[in-house]
């Protein structure tokens, strides 16, 4: 048996083994919900034509007022619950018989979601053998606005944006699965709280993204496809990558925001680095890494080339290298951190002429990561792939950005092993859900 042949077997192993615990092992996505969500007797907020009729406008007010409320201490709930990974799970915002869907599955109760998110997390027996570090990103918590149609109200589904990541330890070689989406949590009047979830609903950026649909209306641009999909795409991520060339340096750290299919979407705290035009990447490695003996750069090694490859004419288009040496860490703002002293006292002067000091603020970046050398046809034939693909996804790219390639590169100049490469291009401000 191939190694191949042997991944696809303990992979598949490794489905049946969570499938046969819990009916639900294989959510794996903050568990969702289907829209079919039965009736239920509205409370106090609900007005019916009795009520109105006899009501004060204060009183109304007031109910306003209170359901409002009610709408933000639930959003909070939410939030709290994906950051602990949904320990403990609030119950009393659950309906008894509430629905989960997502792409590989689907429940009903509180007691079948619990036991999901609970293996997951490692915290029962099945879960400790399958799987570890798993956690998830919150990146948004919108919706659930209040909607009144005559003597009727409602509150609008609420809307969570995440990653999910957790490694299958079952399999010798470790691998990590990673997903991003959204959760669709059908809300209605009622239940302990006042409020009560009915229904979730996830969805994957990397398999449920409809082409050519508007990034600002999930309802929209996220469908469901058949489950064979889902299946296919958790598969992926547990075959063995190979022998890996290691990185040239510590990566430069980041938010992972999308899993999306063919590329990522990542946010990058602001950093500052140094950086210098090259003609060929061997010399440009050689020139950043005397100059910044002692400072411990960070990988990737950043190359931004124009596309008119016009760099010997003056016009300042010169293809330039750039390698991270400090970042901004959570709560330093999202403006680049001073430079080394170090550094600042020796760029741009004597023989360092050609380096000098780039700073660089918070950044959401789209990438799509390549394999062949970094050759001029290569970088730009992939930033070509990674454009289609934005626009396919309702993305869009920062103004000017079609006028040049941004390309990284994570290990050694002549390093073996399967190369890691990628291309990047920033987001518009307002070109993107995050």
């Amino acid at each position: 048996m191939t190694k191949k042949q042997s991944a696809i077997v303990l992979s598949s192993l490794l489905l049946l083994l969570a499938a046969a615990y819990c009916p639900a092992a294989e959510a794996f996505c903050p568990p969702s919900s289907s829209s079919s969500a039965q009736q239920r007797t509205p409370n106090l907020f609900m007005s019916t034509t009795d009520a109105a009729a006899g009501s004060s406008s204060s009183s109304t007010t007031a109910d306003d007022e209170k359901l409002a409320a009610t709408v933000t201490k639930l959003k909070r709930v939410l939030a709290k619950e994906y950051t602990s990974f949904f320990n403990p799970m609030v119950d009393s915002w659950y309906a008894p018989d509430v629905t989960f869907v997502d792409p590989m599955t689907s429940l009903s109760g509180v007691d079948s979601y619990r036991k999901n998110v609970d293996m997951l997390a490692g915290r029962t027996v099945m879960g400790k053998i399958l799987f570890e570090g798993a956690g998830i990103n919150l990146h948004s918590v919108t919706g659930g606005e209040i909607v009144k149609s005559g003597n009727s109200v409602r509150v609008e589904d609420i809307v969570t944006r995440w990653t999910l990541r957790l490694t299958a330890k079952v399999l010798p070689w470790s691998p990590e699965a990673v997903f991003s989406g959204v959760s669709v949590y059908k809300i209605e009047l009622g239940g302990k709280e006042g409020l009560s979830i009915v229904g979730q609903t996830d969805y994957w950026d990397s398999i449920n993204i409809q082409p050519n649909t508007p990034s600002s209306n999930v309802k929209q641009q996220y469908q469901t496809v058949p489950k064979n999909i889902a299946v296919s795409d958790f598969l992926s991520q547990l075959a063995p990558s190979g022998f890996l060339a290691p990185t040239a340096a510590p990566e430069l750290p980041y938010l992972l925001l999308r899993r999306g299919d063919g590329y990522e979407i990542r946010k990058y705290p602001g950093f500052v680095g140094i950086e210098t035009p090259y003609m060929r990447r061997d010399y440009g490695f050689g020139s950043l890494g005397a100059f910044a003996k002692g400072m411990d750069p960070l990988a990737p090694s950043i190359c931004k080339v124009w596309n008119d490859d016009n760099v010997d004419d003056g016009d300042g288009k010169e293809k330039m290298m750039m390698w991270p040496l400090k970042f901004a860490f959570p709560g330093e703002g999202t403006e680049a951190p001073p430079a080394p002293p170090a550094a600042v006292e020796k760029a741009g002067s004597g023989q360092w002429a050609s380096i000098n000091i780039m700073s660089q603020p918070e950044t959401i970046v789209a990438i799509r990561a390549f394999e062949d050398a970094a050759m001029g046809p290569v970088v730009r034939g992939v930033d070509r792939e990674l454009r289609a693909i934005l626009k396919r996804d309702g993305l869009v790219a920062k103004d000017g950005s079609d006028q040049y390639v941004v390309f990284t590169q994570y290990d050694a100049v002549h390093s073996m092993g399967k190369r890691r490469s990628e291309v990047w291009i920033e987001l518009k401000e307002g070109g993107h859900p995050f």
